[in-house]
């Protein structure tokens, strides 16, 4: 019973606290819960748990977000994944500031980190959560928005959501995608 969980983000401190960044910071706030420890590995920030009796590998690919599919790609095989074993955590514009949404697989909705895991792996079947970031900006300001830092006020409401995903990823572990759609959906 492998997992892999992978927060998608952009790496260097210019990209800390944007929306686009919130991968890697709903895996960080995982991690501290579950008193997990990132090391830098190949192509991946990654740290290792045990979750009732499964192996759970959490990673950030350093790839930047382009590039995600090759990190993921090879710490599935790396470590033995299967692809249903597979969450993996997004912003998500279409998705009001805070909602969460999980799918067991889907497009990738324009996201670029999405479309390179799917090319790497060959296949749109693997999970994500999706963590909305909203859609507040104006016309052609798009990747200004999304690489925009979080206001002191969404901050204070990510630490929140942050713990309702965290959940939701244990539930993903221990009971599955269709389970944990059904219970935090919307949430």
């Amino acid at each position: 019973m492998k997992y892999l969980i992978v927060g998608l983000g952009n790496i260097g401190a210019e990209y800390d606290n944007t929306r686009h960044n919130i991968g890697f910071k709903v895996l960080d706030a995982f991690a501290k819960a579950s008193g997990a420890v990132f090391n830098t590995d190949r192509l991946a920030a990654v740290a290792q748990i045990k979750y009732r009796g499964r192996q759970v590998t959490l990673i950030k690919p350093s790839t930047f977000m382009n590039l995600s599919g090759k990190a993921v790609n090879y710490w599935m095989k790396e470590e033995k994944v299967p692809l249903e074993n597979i969450l993996v955590l997004v912003d998500d514009l279409a998705l009001p500031f805070g909602t969460i949404r999980i799918r067991p697989n889907g497009s990738e909705a324009g996201h670029n980190g999405l479309k390179n895991i799917s090319e790497m792996l060959g296949t749109q079947n693997y999970a994500r959560l999706r963590f909305g970031i909203g859609n507040q900006f104006a016309k052609g300001k798009q990747v200004d928005f999304v690489l925009g830092k979080w206001s002191d006020e969404e901050l204070a409401t990510i630490d929140e959501r942050s713990e309702v995903t965290t959940h939701a990823i244990y539930s993903f572990i221990t009971d599955g995608v269709q389970r944990t759609m059904n219970l935090y959906n919307g949430k």
